[in-house]
């Protein structure tokens, strides 16, 4: 959608006042760790644009709470996903090879929208180091979520989701639904039921200034039944709170009550899709924004 058309449908712009008394309204309060994904072209026309909606957060859970979000660059193995494209495994090698490290501080998120774009490059923000699925955070607990990411299993325990869990903080949904929710990806990583796959993907990093590739194993993440999921886990929990921010429909909810009703929602429904771990399964659901 163009941002005329956004125009077009917006019967009055949002400001960062609007913002900050719609985020209230929701239930956003000072203090808290708060796990946000959004849309921002879903939220309507906006005074400030990303600016607005980053600085109106900040503002509502003030200094003493902290702001995160995904600023994710690409997915597994991009790198060697696209050089196949080229149909040969000369010009794979070429383009793996010549692609450049994956840095912090400049390597831009991809189509992750322009809320976590901007958040990324925002004063004090830090941002965690994994090369495909990296989390950036500001406030109080900022350098607590985001160090110590590790590479292997990105979602899951050694991941800014788990220490979000551990520190009990909400999760934000601005334009989106479940299928965008990653802390479900959490619970992928704790539940135990057959059919879970695993396969090693590649990047290139920088590390010490020098580029490196390295190889990661990881889950096969798959957000089919999180839209089920998470419709059930507001009608049975009546623990998510609804309303607008903006022209956007906006869900806020706890999410360790969250991930624990969906590792015990996994271990019961999903089954095995064959017998093997290293069998495909679809991937989604992290670059949604926009």
């Amino acid at each position: 959608m163009s941002e005329g058309a956004v125009v077009q449908r917006t019967r009055l712009p949002a400001t960062l006042e609007t913002l900050k008394a719609d985020l209230s309204t929701l239930g956003a309060r000072p203090d808290v760790v708060l796990l946000v994904h959004s849309s921002l072209r879903a939220l309507g026309w906006i005074c400030g644009g990303a600016v607005a909606v980053i600085q109106a957060t900040q503002e509502t859970i003030d200094s003493n709470g902290t702001l995160v979000m995904l600023s994710c660059t690409g997915g597994a193995d991009r790198s060697q996903k696209l050089g196949a494209s080229f149909g040969s495994r000369a010009l794979e090698r070429h383009y793996s090879h010549g692609e450049t490290g994956v840095c912090p501080l400049r390597t831009p998120t991809r189509q992750m929208g322009q809320i976590d774009e901007t958040f990324r490059t925002w004063p004090n923000v830090v941002r965690s180091t994994h090369p495909h699925c990296s989390f950036a955070a500001w406030g109080a607990h900022a350098a607590e979520v985001v160090e110590g990411h590790e590479l292997e299993n990105g979602l899951g325990e050694g991941s800014p989701l788990a220490r979000i869990y551990e520190l009990d903080d909400w999760v934000l949904l601005l334009g989106l639904e479940f299928a965008s929710n990653s802390s479900l990806h959490l619970a992928e990583y704790r539940a135990s039921h057959p059919g879970k796959a695993y396969e090693t993907n590649g990047a290139p990093m920088l590390v010490d200034g020098e580029r490196r590739c390295i190889s990661i194993r990881d889950l096969v993440v798959d957000v089919d039944d999180f839209p089920r999921i998470g419709r059930q886990f507001k009608d049975e929990t009546e623990t998510v709170r609804t309303g607008k921010v903006g022209q956007g429909a906006a869900l806020l909810m706890p999410q360790r009550p969250l991930v624990d009703y969906a590792v015990a929602w996994m271990e019961t429904h999903r089954i095995a899709d064959s017998g093997c771990e290293d069998s495909p399964k679809r991937q989604g659901g992290l670059f949604d924004g926009s």
